[in-house]
């Protein structure tokens, strides 16, 4: 989730050159490296720590555990929402062909929703010339990594002289992350405005009560997930295309379009904005995902500044400035 595609121990040796020495310059790249650090001891707030105290081997060993569970994680995922997809787009779209959900060969651009929604926004599905490009393969129609595909967009729909309105802001990317982060069964409540119950609250309370079946702790509440992250959307995105798509085995390049440069333009477009308009609007937009995911509980934001502007905070100032002001007047 932190990087789908970057090793951890390229993050720490990101991170050691920064502390080595503050002067060096960072490049793009670099950039990118350096925040998946940061997000990486965020998901683990004690992996910093633990890694001073282990000597070279017992660290690598440690590192070698954490990518293996990733990819135990990330394989479960894949699995999940191959059958979620399905079921998604055969409810939503009522395609003539159904998909089948034990069967990826008759997806991609071969099946009319999938082929939509796989396709570049800047292109009209419709167009009977744009759709057999695309399935032929024509110089014209490259579909690559540089292209942001439609299902990305609030109602698949794009508008060409605003291209970031509506985008990551689709339903089927909100099923996805809820499905992935909280349960499959919160993405049923995809087309809400996040008024509903604290669902993590929900999920620690299920599994507090007696005389009840166990209940899995959600994959938010086992990482202290308490805001959506862009690269946590970054890789809700990359499984949904892949779930779109025909291809049958997780791989970085499928055909012209390369998984690693799309991760890389997703991460950019949150983190590696243009100046504080942008950071604005990217804000605004994480924020309405928090509320999606998460609700209308905004406890962690509590920060003591936050509290200290609060009235309890500023009442018991008040009361001690009254007893400073009697004990100067004696």
């Amino acid at each position: 989730m932190v990087a789908l595609y970057t090793s951890l121990e390229d993050l720490i040796a990101e991170n050691d050159r920064r502390c080595e020495d503050e002067s060096e310059t960072s490049d793009s790249a670099q950039d990118r490296l350096q925040q998946g650090y940061i997000a990486l001891t965020q998901a683990l707030p004690w992996l910093h720590d633990k890694l001073t105290q282990l000597d070279i081997d017992d660290a690598e060993d440690m590192l070698k555990k954490l990518k293996r569970g990733a990819d135990a994680a990330r394989g479960d995922d894949t699995s999940t929402l191959k059958d979620l997809v399905a079921s998604w787009i055969n409810q939503d779209f009522g395609p003539s062909r159904l998909l089948k959900l034990d069967d990826k060969h008759s997806r991609g651009f071969a099946h009319d929703a999938c082929g939509q929604l796989l396709c570049p926004s800047e292109w009209d599905w419709n167009n009977a010339c744009v759709k057999a490009g695309i399935r032929d393969r024509t110089l014209d129609y490259i579909v690559s990594e540089n292209s942001w595909p439609l299902f990305l967009y609030q109602d698949y729909s794009v508008n060409p002289d605003d291209l970031e309105q509506g985008l990551f802001k689709s339903k089927i990317l909100v099923q996805a992350f809820k499905a992935t982060f909280t349960s499959p069964s919160s993405a049923r409540e995809a087309d809400g405005d996040g008024d509903g119950a604290d669902i993590l609250e929900n999920n620690r309370r299920a599994r507090r009560q007696l005389n009840q079946a166990k209940v899995k702790t959600c994959v938010a509440s086992i990482i202290n997930m308490r805001k959506v992250t862009p690269r946590a959307i970054a890789y809700v995105v990359c499984q949904v295309r892949f779930a779109l798509s025909s291809v049958t085995s997780w791989r970085t390049v499928d055909g012209d379009f390369d998984y690693e440069i799309f991760w890389n333009n997703i991460v950019d477009f949150f983190e590696d904005v243009p100046g504080p308009v942008t950071r604005c609007r990217v804000t605004k937009l994480l924020e309405w995902w928090t509320r999606k995911v998460f609700g209308k509980n905004h406890r962690e934001d509590l920060t003591p500044e936050v509290v200290s502007k609060m009235s309890v905070t500023a009442l018991a100032d008040q009361r001690m400035a009254q007893e400073n002001a009697a004990f100067d007047s004696d």
